[in-house]
């Protein structure tokens, strides 16, 4: 590789973003309320949601590589409510998993501590932790986010490789699994109800990859780091996610009362099996990985929030003031406001209840996420009819990067994110394993959603803003052509034989 190649760590921050407690424990109350059944296709379903966001998201910041990215692409090229709408679902949802993983950096600390730590002191030490990195040069933070992403995959590779031998009957109690999970308890449970509650746990375990977009959008070669990591991220998502998920379903029975009561790891579907199977040691060593997971989870959604507000209000959607940085290129107000919102968030689940916060805050960020997926859709399809009504060569030039398939990625992404908005609302009328309506379960389910909607409307009413016509808009401003030294780089890059090429991919420097 020559030695203009960009940064590696953008490479290994795409391929660990994301893994931590939604992989690691929520799939344990996945599989308690759905069923192997529905648990596998569940995060099938929205697994291909990585594939189509990249793809409509990339082909736009590769051209366009501007902070923020879509936020800026929905202003331009739709309405600035939209915009607006975007933004603001995209902060709400990140902010939310900031206070989210807090709540899990607790359940991680009382498996050690047994319950003599009160949640005022580890929530303390959690935002502590998360918060003291933004006061430090940039570099502390890519890199702390590369070392935490080394370590979330090596975790993941081990539970993956130990889940095999785990079902072929590693351990002194282990045997082999036969499939029995499945043949012996129902593969479908609560019906619908617990279909719609896999899948938005699935969307929170996942989370919406945007915020790949937007280190990709400022990264040296956008062209380069944005196409690799549209290849390894639905790599990582639909292999190891669903491969992991597939052993789960086999290891654990659906009945397991450790599922929905166990206390940190061993609320894991992989931690019962380990102990199961009769294996000493590995719950401390995920433990640990797990803490390193949810710091790393937390700074990135302080980090995008942070951006989010930024972008927002250097294109004058909100207060000015909140796009000006410091010399460091940092937001610094913005940072503070999100650090703020993300604190309270934290220490309301003192007053409320761990666990019922919780869950509120999981609801909030799922919705966040698919109304975002909704949005890309929409302007990655108006993109492309501004791009046809202006006759625009964008697609014909030298190494222009286009979305394969186009428009099957945006039309799959609309599609699945709309039937997941269908799964929010029908668990806010029936949530799994309860008959009758209660208003407290709907809000739970419906909050995020009406405070996106009703922001989003608000906006236009109030501001009037324009709708963006296609022949007239914006296919200018940001937009970078490839510079003589990227050329010469993808010369050289798409000169070596194949196996070179893919050796780029797995690269760990």
């Amino acid at each position: 590789m020559p030695d203009s190649d960009p940064p590696p760590s953008l490479k290994i921050i795409s391929l660990g973003s994301n893994i931590g407690s939604g992989v690691f424990i929520a799939t344990g109350k996945a599989l308690a309320t759905g069923g192997p059944g529905n648990m596998v296709i569940a995060y099938t379903m929205v697994c291909s949601c990585v594939w189509a966001v990249l793809q409509s998201l990339s082909e736009m910041t590769i051209a366009f590589p501007v902070s923020g990215n879509y936020i800026d692409y929905a202003d331009r090229w739709v309405d600035p409510a939209l915009a607006f709408g975007a933004g603001f679902a995209e902060w709400l949802g990140w902010t939310a998993i900031v206070a989210a993983e807090a709540g899990f950096f607790n359940v991680l600390v009382q498996y050690w501590s047994e319950g003599s730590m009160p949640l005022a002191a580890t929530i303390s030490i959690f935002m502590f932790a998360c918060l003291i990195i933004f006061t430090l040069p940039n570099k502390v933070f890519a890199w702390f986010e590369y070392v935490t992403s080394l370590i979330k995959i090596v975790i993941f590779l081990i539970i993956i490789v130990l889940s095999l031998a785990l079902v072929l009957g590693a351990g002194p109690n282990g045997y082999i699994h036969h499939g029995d999970t499945w043949t012996e308890f129902p593969a479908f449970l609560n019906g619908f109800s617990g279909f719609a509650n896999c899948a938005l746990l699935a969307v929170w375990a996942v989370g919406d990859q945007v915020f790949i977009g937007i280190m990709g959008g400022e990264a040296e070669s956008p062209r380069f780091s944005m196409a690799h990591a549209t290849k390894l991220v639905p790599f990582r998502v639909n292999f190891i996610y669903v491969i992991s998920v597939v052993f789960i379903t086999i290891l654990v029975p659906s009945d397991d009362d450790r599922l929905l009561g166990g206390s940190g790891v061993a609320a894991s579907p992989f931690i019962i099996a380990v102990q199961d199977s009769g294996i000493s040691g590995i719950p401390s060593l995920l433990n640990a990985g797990m803490i390193c997971g949810v710091l790393a989870i937390a700074a990135e959604g302080v980090y995008l929030s942070s951006r989010v507000l930024r972008t927002m209000a250097h294109q004058k959607l909100i207060w000015e003031r909140l796009a000006h940085v410091d010399n460091q290129g940092r937001p610094r107000l913005a940072l503070i406001i999100t650090s703020v919102v993300a604190v309270v968030l934290s220490y309301i689940q003192i007053a409320a209840g761990g666990l019922t916060v919780l869950n509120w805050l999981i609801s909030i960020t799922s919705a966040s996420f698919f109304t975002n997926w909704i949005i890309i859709s929409y302007v990655n399809w108006k993109f492309h009819r501004a791009l046809k009504a202006q006759k625009d060569p964008l697609f014909t030039e030298l190494y222009a990067w286009r979305s394969s398939l186009w428009p099957l990625a945006p039309a799959w992404l609309m599609l699945i994110s709309l039937f997941l908005l269908v799964c929010c609302v029908f668990l806010g009328v029936k949530p799994p394993g309860v008959d009758d309506f209660s208003a407290t379960n709907f809000f739970q389910y419906i909050l995020g959603l009406l405070l996106i909607f009703g922001f989003t409307i608000g906006y236009k009413i109030i501001f009037r803003t324009p709708w963006r016509d296609a022949k007239t808009a914006d296919l200018s401003t940001g937009r970078r052509p490839l510079s003589d030294d990227e050329i010469a780089m993808l010369d050289e890059y798409y000169r070596q034989p194949s196996w070179r090429r893919f050796l780029t991919y797995v690269q760990l420097w």
